[in-house]
């Protein structure tokens, strides 16, 4: 990496300045980052390690056709920017379709409140992870198996363009994850949590409460029945409601899913009716402190907050600068990139359904027989059917929560969901756990 902002601008604008003319869009985008990985299962250490890996990729576009070139050694830019246009220039035959954008010139960093984890040793990390390890392990005999995981990752990413952006951009992100396993003869059950930030290292170093409920429910859940099943209405509460407006809804949202796939556009035709008036669904980068904020996405498009569904009406999708060029939309920000081996696809930020007006006590009330589910253990979606699983939960009976039940899966439409939904609580918080995979 260039050593000062003056340097790397210079740099690529000379660079960008010398080979923009052979193609109608040219990006840099260079990027540092390092990082930390532990994973505990039991007593045994599978992964104690400290990274650092400097790079960048190279992304040129011509007559709607992309070239990619990734690279780790700053020397070779010059081969891989002629690398990128070769490969642009022999795909392209039709028309470079990219939403506008303003050009930017901005140097910025999502503020810590706290530690940052670059200043903790390796061993205090592995030391953290030691102790919740134990605590999982401390709360029953009958817990077989524990699996402590912690990461870390800061980056810092340089994009400069042919349109005249400039950009840097830094953060930081950690992740905490547990889970336990318990066991009675042949019955078993698991108990997962998972949480981070991108304010403080002490974000993960209070979290004894959080760690032993994974344990406490994976032991409680041996001795419940399991629950029958059957088509039931059902409660979820806002952690396993984000899951599922991410994974059900949300995917269906990002516009590279739709322009290329006809179908899937029909469905998703902006002013369908999907739910109840009540209904309000957003993604944005823009809310300030989330594990899914930033500035700028890796475009350089500003972060926003997008309104996806209002009223229950679809009024929105998630976009890159090409998607929103090919369906004539604006661009949103939701264009994110892994790391600089991958091209930018167009990718969820935060994702929630808005506070309801529904007093939470109140959504049991006219339910004769049916289900609350709280947090989760995982989930998929296949195209507009999913399918969750519940972290805990309990049937409702004539307007009560009732007995605890055990091994909860979720599964539906995700349209005729959307339609069902007779109430949104008036119970939002926001949660930083989980993570999705996309493209590979």
């Amino acid at each position: 990496m260039p050593t000062t902002i003056a340097d790397a601008q210079n740099l690529l604008s000379d660079l960008i300045a010398r080979y923009s003319s052979r193609v109608d869009y040219l990006m840099i985008r260079l990027e540092e980052a390092e990082g930390t990985d532990i994973l505990l299962r039991g007593d045994k250490v599978e992964t104690l390690s400290e990274g650092i890996s400097i790079g960048g990729h190279i992304r040129a576009c011509h007559k709607g056709g992309w070239g990619l070139s990734s690279f780790n050694q700053l020397e070779t830019i010059q081969h891989r920017i002629e690398e990128a246009i070769a490969a642009a220039r022999m795909v392209g035959d039709e028309e470079t379709l990219l939403a506008p954008i303003d050009p930017v010139q901005a140097v910025c960093q999502l503020p810590l409140t706290g530690t940052d984890p670059r200043k903790i040793p390796l061993s205090q990390k592995k030391q953290l992870c030691d102790r919740y390890t134990e605590l999982l392990k401390s709360v029953d005999r009958r817990i077989t198996t524990t699996s402590v995981r912690y990461g870390d990752s800061t980056q810092t990413v340089i994009l400069a363009t042919s349109e005249g952006t400039f950009i840097k951009q830094s953060w930081v992100d950690m992740e905490m994850r547990f889970s336990a396993t318990a066991r009675n003869g042949e019955i078993i059950q698991t108990g997962r949590e998972t949480t981070g930030s991108r304010k403080a290292y002490e974000d993960l170093t209070n979290l004894d409460e959080q760690v032993k409920s994974a344990g406490q429910r994976a032991v409680a859940a041996l001795s419940l029945p399991s629950v029958k099943g059957s088509t039931y209405t059902v409660v979820i509460d806002p952690i396993l409601t984000g899951l599922f407006v991410h994974e059900a809804f949300g995917h269906l949202s990002e516009a590279d899913m739709a322009y290329e796939n006809p179908d899937l556009l029909e469905v998703m035709t902006i002013g369908r009716r999907f739910g109840p008036e009540e209904l309000q669904i957003f993604d944005g980068a823009a809310p300030q402190g989330h594990r899914g904020s930033y500035f700028y996405d890796d475009e350089g498009t500003p972060a926003t907050t997008t309104q996806l569904i209002k009223d229950g009406i679809l009024v929105g999708r998630l976009h890159s600068r090409e998607t929103a060029g090919k369906l004539e939309e604006a661009p949103t920000g939701n264009a994110r990139c892994l790391n600089y081996h991958f091209t930018p696809i167009v990718r969820m930020t935060n994702t929630w359904i808005e506070r309801g007006k529904t007093p939470v006590a109140d959504l049991f009330t006219d339910i004769k027989e049916g289900v609350y589910a709280r947090n989760w253990l995982g989930g998929m979606t296949n195209g507009e059917m999913f399918t969750f699983s519940a972290g805990e939960a309990w049937m409702i009976r004539n307007g009560k929560i009732a007995e605890p039940v055990r091994d909860v899966t979720l599964s539906g439409n995700v349209f005729q969901t959307l339609a069902d939904i007779e109430a949104i609580g008036d119970d939002f918080y926001w949660d930083e756990s989980g993570g999705c995979g996309k493209g590979g």
